[in-house]
């Protein structure tokens, strides 16, 4: 399996969508909260994102996707299934999102 990290980003291939998946009319993967940047897949069109009880996922349909975000380099991403979520960091006090 494939997995990529964009900033803070992780977003890693899996086999399938889960049940019952939310579509979202939008391809926001992240919000940035002390920039107001956001990873996004552009262009928009070629994939579809989801959300559901098992967190957000993505689906690549198209070749030439890719994830991109104003203080990043852009990463392709080949077609696939993908599950994105935020990555943590530990601290004595607890344990949080970090934050781009």
């Amino acid at each position: 399996m494939k997995q990529f990290r964009h900033g803070d980003v992780i977003i890693q291939q899996v086999d399938a969508l889960p049940k019952d998946p939310e579509p979202l009319p939008h391809l926001i993967l992240a919000h940035g909260e002390l920039t107001g940047h956001a990873h996004r897949i552009a262009p928009a069109s070629g994939a579809k994102l989801f959300r559901s009880v098992k967190g957000l996922f993505l689906e690549v349909e198209s070749e030439g996707l890719a994830v991109v975000h104003e203080e990043h380099a852009s990463i392709a991403l080949p077609r696939g299934i993908y599950r994105v979520w935020r990555q943590r960091e530990y601290s004595p006090e607890e344990i949080r999102i970090v934050r781009d």
